[in-house]
């Protein structure tokens, strides 16, 4: 069959270059998919997708095989690579979504104020020069911790595929001097299998943002793509000579061929579809399993993604494949176009909106209305900016689109207006983010409150202790005078304390200082009750244990029962230990509270201190985590301390007093007899 096109079809761009242009059917859907995954892991905790920050996985992967096929195809068919309009195309892609998030967010950060402008200069810096996940490696921060988000903590992700960006064009022809297709993807697995033994190894020494955010231990997703790449290049080529190449006769006829579907055909849609269904299926199950600080989630699960995914982008792309086009349907298509913006903003504007609603960061958790809400937020933006700045500028070029802009300035009054709308929000934004950087401060509330703890301990002098008055008790007399109504406690003093905790003691510190001058301190960062036995060892080998032990070691994570048995043991029946419960938006919170209570029922000389139900009713005097108490906190930690030890002293009063009074009365009944 024949048909007639009255004018030949538009060149595409990537035809105009001598370059084979050709869209992918699936990617869409995977992006989708991967973004949707990482989304849901970060707006809906911990109930959805505990392992849904696999989806970045995803992501490398997906990049690493479809640049390496533009790369391949532009060689095929150039015999080189243009590396300049290479790095301009990714530029285009990249740069103006990446710079509008940065300034608007930014500037936000500085209306808001607070812990959500911590390191926001660095951020900023390893954002615009594509080497945030080295900056934050450097800066010790924890991707997986709790401590205080960096607003632009997802941008880690970014650096590592902008890295691989500007690398790869520069490697690949060394790749393309191997004579055999299987010796290059042989080439490009070994070098993943050692980025992944690499991650392995750094994640066993503990370092697991390390393992975690390092190009080098985080290369295997984006390999595993190049791999792929290599190995479907000649399938691909040849499907895409086949499908670009009509038959064209004289007078602007075009040979169209209708051929049913064969059985081969048929069988390829059936196995595609079931190869890409069961993959997507296997990536799904490893996004439900939570997260380990160990090799079998760095790397064994990231690789186990990887590795799906490289198999659903080989079902996705095959030529014939039923896969690819099923996961292609229009809102997979939609959110998969705009997954890039989707995922730049939903991160920053978590942390906004969260400390604009809480005052608190994202770790300390929120509703999932507020979830539902920033995804919303998330969805709208991202799509003003995929169709106000992403795609023109894509379409334009950075020039082209600074010409159009200039046109509207001089065009009519709505497009003056319009074009001079755009400048004065452009200068705002760009104001508000140096803004920003100028007035971050150095440390955030959570750092704050810890290091003045440990300035006050340091600054503490031992001489400052008061000296215990020495115990003097009643001489013996004959006639006994009438015992006093009045119950008088014995007044403890910082001399008769020792104290051992964490870092919410830490914070705390000045205030039990002031409280109890003299008072004897060992608080440090991280710590939990399995340090608690050896220090106690130690204290009670040198003699400087003292009557009262107090102990809050349950923040960190569950209590352990021995090392609570081991720490009661050291401290004798002539001690009293306070266990002081906790308070943190953590899981194991309630679990450690239940634990310390039933084991001070059970053991006479333990005492709960209630820190929890202290600092509970006004959450405000805790710094940005809801963890660490300030000023104010610390006063009301140590207050918690002492009426505890006042509770105590009064009581003990209360039986002395009945005791003598017993003895009182039964002195009198023989005296009374006698007479």
């Amino acid at each position: 069959m024949t048909s007639r096109t009255t004018t030949p079809a538009p060149l595409r761009e990537a035809d105009r270059r001598g370059v084979p242009g050709r869209r992918y059917a699936g990617l869409d859907g995977l992006r989708a998919i991967a973004v949707s995954l990482v989304v849901a892991y970060h707006l809906f905790p911990p109930s959805v997708f505990p392992g849904g920050f696999i989806g970045v996985d995803v992501f490398f992967v997906i990049s690493g095989f479809l640049i390496t096929t533009l790369l391949l195809r532009e060689h095929a068919a150039t015999g080189g690579i243009r590396l300049g309009a290479f790095w301009i195309r990714r530029a285009r892609r990249l740069l103006p979504a990446l710079a509008l998030v940065v300034t608007v967010c930014a500037t936000a950060a500085w209306l808001i104020g607070g812990d959500v402008l911590l390191r926001v200069g660095e951020q900023v810096l390893g954002a615009f020069t594509f080497s945030y996940n080295w900056i934050s490696i450097a800066g010790n921060a924890d991707y997986f911790g709790l401590a205080a988000p960096e607003l632009f903590r997802n941008f880690w992700s970014l650096a590592v595929e902008e890295q691989f960006y500007v690398i790869w064009p520069l490697v690949l022809p060394l790749f393309l001097l191997i004579p055999r297709t299987w010796g290059r993807v042989g080439a490009t697995l070994l070098l993943a299998g050692a980025s992944a033994a690499w991650m392995a190894s750094v994640t066993a020494s503990g370092a697991v943002t390390r393992g975690y955010f390092g190009t080098d231990t985080h290369a295997f997703g984006i390999l595993l793509g190049v791999g792929l790449a290599f190995a479907l290049e000649r399938v691909l080529r040849v499907a895409a000579l086949r499908a670009e190449s009509p038959i064209l006769l004289a007078g602007g006829w075009r040979v169209v061929t209708l051929v049913r579907d064969t059985t081969a055909q048929l069988r390829t849609r059936r196995v595609t579809g079931a190869i890409g269904t069961v993959a997507l299926i296997g990536l799904f199950v490893v996004a439900f399993v939570p997260a380990t600080p160990t090799a079998t989630t760095f790397p064994g699960m990231l690789v186990a993604a990887s590795l799906l995914s490289a198999v659903a982008i080989a079902a996705s792309v095959w030529p014939g494949s039923g896969f690819g086009p099923a996961i292609d349907r229009p809102l997979l298509r939609w959110i998969g176009d705009r997954s890039y913006g989707i995922y730049l903003w939903h991160w920053p504007l978590l942390v906004l909106v969260v400390a604009a609603v809480q005052g608190t960061g994202p770790e300390v958790g929120f509703s999932p209305w507020l979830g539902a809400a920033v995804l919303a937020l998330t969805l709208v933006i991202a799509e003003l900016s995929y169709r106000g700045v992403e795609a023109p500028i894509r379409r334009l070029g950075f020039r082209g689109s600074a010409r159009a802009l200039g046109r509207r300035l001089k065009g009519s009054p709505d497009a003056r207006l319009g074009a001079l709308a755009t400048v004065a929000a452009t200068l705002m934004v760009a104001g508000g983010t140096s803004a920003a950087i100028a007035s971050a401060p150095e440390m955030g509330s959570v750092e704050a409150a810890v290091t003045a703890g440990a300035e006050a301990l340091e600054s503490a002098s031992p001489s400052t202790a008061p000296t215990p008055a020495p115990t003097e008790l009643p001489a013996a007399e004959e006639d006994a005078p009438d015992p006093v109504d009045e119950v008088t406690p014995a007044v403890v003093t910082g001399d008769q304390i020792t104290a051992v905790g964490d870092s919410v003691m830490l914070a705390s510190a000045p205030a039990l200082l002031a409280r109890y001058p003299g008072i004897q301190i060992d608080a440090a960062v991280s710590r939990s009750t399995y340090a608690g036995p050896g220090i106690l060892e130690n204290l009670a080998a040198a003699g400087a244990l003292r009557p009262y032990v107090v102990l809050a070691l349950g923040t960190n994570g569950p209590v352990n029962i021995p090392s609570l048995e081991r720490m009661v043991a050291v401290a004798g029946p002539e001690r009293t230990v306070l266990l002081v419960n906790a308070y943190a938006p953590r899981s194991w919170i309630p679990g450690v509270n239940a634990d310390l209570a039933a084991f001070a029922k059970s053991h006479p000389r333990v005492r709960v201190v209630d820190w929890a139900g202290a600092i509970g009713s006004q959450p405000q005097l805790l710094a940005g985590d809801q963890i660490h108490p300030g000023d104010a906190g610390g006063r009301v930690f140590a207050d918690a301390v002492a009426s505890t030890i006042d509770e105590i002293e009064l009581q003990r009063a209360q039986v002395q007093h009945d005791l003598e009074e017993r003895l009182y009365r039964s002195a009198r009944e023989k005296v009374t007899q006698i007479q």
